[in-house]
C-alpha cells in the first residue's frame, strides 16, 4: 500500500506544475524548494510507485536518459533543446503520416515525433 508523504507529493506536484517531461535530477532540483532535504533515491522511489500506479508515464528518447510526465495527456510530441537538453511538450500533431508510408506490408500502430533545436532560454 502506498503511503502519502510530503516527499511523494512534492515529486507529483513538480510533474504537474512544470508540465513537461522531467528527468529525476530535474525533478529533484525543483522539488527541493518544497522539501529541502529530499534526496535523489526518494525521487526514484516515488517515480517507480507513480509508474506502477499509472499516474506517470516514461518518455524515452534514444541516447537520452528517461524523462517522466503525468499520464492522461492527449497525444503530443516533444522538442529537445540541443544545448540545455531540456525536453518540452509540443501541442498538437500533424495527424496522419500518409506522406510517409511504411514499407509494403507493414502496419503503423503509433508514431512519435521529436523536434530538436534551441529553446527560448538558450537562444
Amino acid at each position: 500500500m502506498e503511503r502519502k508523504t510530503k516527499q511523494r507529493e512534492a515529486v507529483l506536484q513538480v510533474l504537474l506544475t512544470e508540465n513537461r517531461p522531467l528527468s529525476p535530477p530535474e525533478i529533484l532540483d525543483v522539488a527541493q524548494a518544497l522539501v529541502p532535504r529530499l534526496g535523489i533515491a526518494t525521487v526514484y522511489r516515488a517515480i517507480k510507485e507513480f509508474l506502477e500506479s499509472g499516474d506517470v508515464v516514461s518518455v524515452d528518447l534514444p541516447g537520452e536518459g528517461q524523462r517522466f510526465e503525468i499520464m492522461g495527456k492527449r497525444h503530443h510530441h516533444h522538442f529537445l533543446c540541443r544545448l540545455c537538453r531540456k525536453l518540452y511538450e509540443v501541442n498538437g500533431c500533424p495527424g496522419t503520416l500518409d506522406a510517409l508510408p511504411p514499407p509494403e506490408g507493414f502496419l503503423v500502430e503509433i508514431h512519435e515525433i521529436l523536434l530538436k533545436g534551441i529553446c527560448v532560454s538558450c537562444a
